[in-house]
């Protein structure tokens, strides 16, 4: 079906349009950005929403500037193939909607040709397999001698000849036609002579086939006319052809020409039954033959009338069949011809009238074709078939006006936890994976990281747990299994925005359509003005319905409107896009290809081997240090032992994840064909992981001693940790290269990371800092107060009435929106200690 007209439609340039587009873009993004900006809404929020909105405008306004073109090329695949049969819209002025109307007309025209090509085959093998037939009965009978060799079994076979010669020849006539070599020879011609020799003609070809039929010529003695006398002969033999062989025996044909208005008229009336008015066009046809040839005598060969209409257009004329004079029978055609031609000119097709194509609802449409943003991400993200997703777009639009009400103006609490878990259940409530035991898992390790803004007020942790919690989303959605495709679902949940744009102006255009959509806007209206009025009532006469008001509904001033838009259309699009990433993913796992290990062993043996010798060299070292005791470091190296714990942490723990790398790439690069390939396999990457192993154990020592010296920190913890997590990839790593199996491991990895994260968390890191910083002033009497002071709530259980100048922190009191249980603990225990 073709979409109706668009927004830029009565435009009449493209140059014009593109101006247009560009025009509104920017408008609408310094307008939307303005307004971020003086409201004060943070550039990580207001900057995607700007650029979001522009791009909106920007489909709105182009969407049908390039489809025709799109269309054309996938109906110039169908013509190559032989369909003719679709169009494409053209609803636009421009030029590309010029070209659009050029391309249905001449679509149209390749379809009537190619049916006048398939009839013209059909007819012609009619034609030609009557007589054929007939004389090759005739010459079979004459050999078998079933016939003698009369004279008139001769003149039988000689007639049949002669038949396929004519139709011969009609045939080669119009094959110059349509090559366009006909040319007009142009002299005076006598119209009495001509009309006397064409019936005396035609009577005699009567009297040969035992018919009995007279023409009656009438025209002036003075009539001559310009023209071809070849091709005027030709048109009134075949006129008085198909007249003989329509009228019965003894009947009278009757030929007149005469002055006309403009020029002069021939009229060939014949005897016969005539011709209904449905039909008179179409026996100018090729093989347009009515009625029963034996009826009348004979048949033509159905070429004749065709050759007429062709030397009538040739000369600038017209020919039709029109109803006899009163008290008359039989059919009258009738040729109007001018005196002169004008020009000589090309004869158009017999049968081809140039007309307009089709209105695009009365014939088949091209079928959708892949947009331009198709293009753009190629066979990585197809666009699966997908239809109008009108509950999709109202459940992102529900979580982005959630968003509105809980983000601005309220800490991280139970209100965010309540909108991580609205967004995640509209998300997953549209996944096309959301089935399977590995999206499922997924789903539940969300939930559960989803609830730390709810239980944890330190900031630097909950941060953590939403990015992995996102991290976890986007793999989930797109069922991915190694790591490179978890990296590419990152990446996709952003441009999942640019790509599902179509879909998005699919399910507009539904919303637009929809049957009920006023209703529903009427009513959803009415209900929030019913709201809003009696809401106002009832707040401003009970002080007890005013407080709950004001809990529940936030403050929605000006000053605070703009800011919640902006949160509403982030939020919202964050979601729309994720869901759409669930919808349709991309093939993460497909743009992974795998790859092809090395011809010799020495190509990624060396190289690993070579990192096991400076593992060994460092274990070396590591072994003299501890068996050399402090003396022989400061002797060596000059610095303490703290000052050579600390500067080795950091470069331990980069060694440890370059490790990992040089694990997967030697293991994609390793032949495991023979036994021999999958030993060395084993034995060098399991020493490399043993020494990394080894590595590790350092680095956790390492930081435990400057812990031990230097107090506890969150960075230090937070680093702790993650060393010990590539400790178990190791260890994991260790435990796949015994079956040389390793499918599971990128997804174990991601899992167990977000795990990790969810642990800490629940570990509750600010007060673990607390405690054993605590711990050790008791033993060392050294303590930095200030950082200690600097934590969330979270350490204010642990540090109530152990400050040293007896201050307390103060925590005020949340809304149910930020409630958040590290801070409630929080109160409770300095209400306590009061």
């Amino acid at each position: 079906m073709s979409s109706g007209p668009r927004l830029l439609d009565p435009v009449r340039s493209v140059k014009v349009k593109l101006g247009l587009l560009i025009l509104a873009s920017v408008l609408v993004a310094i307008l939307v950005g303005s307004l971020g900006r003086d409201a004060g809404v943070a550039p990580w929020i207001s900057v995607p929403v700007t650029l979001a909105l522009a791009l909106g405008i920007t489909q709105l306004l182009a969407v049908g500037m390039t489809s025709p073109l799109r269309e054309m090329t996938e109906a110039a695949r169908r013509m190559a193939t032989g369909d003719y049969s679709t169009r494409v819209t053209a609803t636009s002025s421009d030029e590309v909607g010029q070209l659009a109307r050029a391309f249905n007309l001449m679509a149209a025209d390749l379809a009537a040709v190619d049916r006048q090509r398939r009839d013209l085959v059909a007819n012609v093998s009619h034609e030609l397999r009557t007589p054929l037939t007939a004389l090759t009965a005739l010459l079979e009978n004459l050999a078998d001698g079933v016939s003698p060799a009369s004279p008139a079994t001769l003149e039988g076979a000689l007639a049949q000849a002669e038949r396929l010669s004519a139709l011969v020849g009609d045939l080669l006539d119009l094959a110059r036609v349509d090559a366009g070599k006909a040319p007009l020879a142009l002299a005076s011609v006598d119209v009495a002579d001509l009309l006397a020799q064409a019936a005396a003609e035609a009577t005699g070809d009567a009297e040969q086939t035992g018919r009995r039929v007279s023409v009656d010529v009438s025209a002036p003695e003075e009539l001559a006319v310009d023209a071809d006398a070849a091709r005027l002969r030709q048109l009134v033999a075949n006129l008085l052809d198909n007249a003989t062989h329509h009228s019965p025996a003894g009947a009278v044909v009757h030929l007149r020409a005469a002055p006309a208005p403009g020029g002069w008229r021939l009229e060939v009336q014949d005897a016969g039954p005539g011709i209904s008015p449905a039909d008179r066009e179409r026996v100018f046809e090729r093989f347009g033959t009515l009625g029963d040839p034996a009826a009348t005598g004979g048949g033509g060969t159905g070429l004749g009338l065709a050759i007429a209409r062709w030397v009538t257009d040739l000369h600038g004329g017209s020919i039709a069949f029109v109803d006899p004079p009163d008290g008359s029978t039989g059919a009258l055609v009738r040729v109007d011809l001018p005196v002169t031609p004008a020009r000589p000119p090309v004869a158009p097709h017999p049968e081809v009238t140039v007309t307009e194509a089709p209105a695009p609802a009365e014939v088949p449409t091209a079928a959708p074709t892949p947009p331009g943003i198709d293009d753009l991400f190629g066979s990585f993200w197809p666009e699966r078939t997908l239809g109008p997703q009108l509950k999709a777009l109202a459940a992102a639009l529900a979580v982005g006006v959630l968003a509105a009400l809980v983000i601005p103006d309220n800490d991280l609490g139970l209100g965010t936890t309540l909108l991580l878990l609205a967004a995640g259940g509209s998300v997953l409530a549209f996944a096309r994976h959301r089935r399977t035991p590995f999206t499922r898992g997924c789903a539940a390790l969300c939930v559960a990281l989803a609830l730390v803004p709810t239980v944890r007020d330190a900031d630097w942790i909950v941060v953590p747990c939403l990015l992995a919690g996102g991290a976890v989303c986007v793999a989930g959605l797109t069922h991915g299994r190694t790591l490179p495709a978890f990296v590419l679902a990152g990446i996709a949940w952003p441009l999942a925005g640019l790509r599902g744009l179509p879909l998005l102006g699919r399910t507009l255009a539904a919303l637009g359509s929809f049957g009920n959509g006023a209703a529903i806007v009427r009513t959803v209206l009415w209900s929030l003005l019913g709201l809003g009025v009696f809401g106002l009532l009832f707040a401003s006469a009970d002080a007890v319905f005013a407080e709950w008001t004001d809990a529940l509904v936030p403050d929605l001033g000006l000053d605070t409107v703009i800011p919640r838009i902006f949160v509403a259309f982030f939020v919202g699009g964050v979601v729309l896009a994720a869901t759409y990433l669930g919808l349709n993913p991309p093939r993460v796992d497909a743009a992974t290809t795998a790859t092809r290990p090395v011809a010799h062993r020495f190509e990624w043996l060396a190289p690993v081997l070579l990192v096991d010798a400076v593992f060994v060299a460092f274990l070396a070292a590591q072994a003299t240090v501890v068996f050399g005791g402090h003396d022989y470091l400061q002797r060596t190296t000059g610095l303490t032992y703290a000052e050579y714990v600390h500067q080795g942490f950091g470069q331990l723990t980069v060694a440890t994840v370059l490790t990992l790398l040089v694990v997967w790439a030697a293991a994609r690069k390793a032949p495991r064909v023979t036994p021999s390939d999958r030993a060395w396999v084993r034995a060098s990457l399991g020493l490399l992981c043993v020494a990394t192993l080894v590595v590790v154990a350092s680095a956790l020592y390492r930081m435990h001693l400057y812990q031990e010296a230097y107090g506890f920190t969150r960075l230090r913890l937070l680093v702790d940790v993650f060393e010990g997590w590539l400790g178990f990839l190791v260890l994991a790593v260790l435990a796949a290269g015994v079956s040389l199996k390793a499918a599971w491991l990128p997804r174990t990895a991601l899992l167990t990371g977000a795990g990790v994260v969810l642990a800490l968390a629940l570990l509750n890191p600010d007060a673990w800092i607390a405690r054993h910083n605590l711990d050790r002033y008791e033993t060392t009497g050294k303590v930095d107060w200030t950082y200690l002071q600097g934590l969330s709530a979270d350490a204010v259980p642990v540090l109530v009435g152990r400050s040293p100048d007896g201050s307390e922190p103060v925590i005020g009191r949340d809304s149910w929106i930020a409630w958040n249980w590290g801070r409630v603990h929080a109160r409770s225990a300095l209400q306590h200690a009061g």
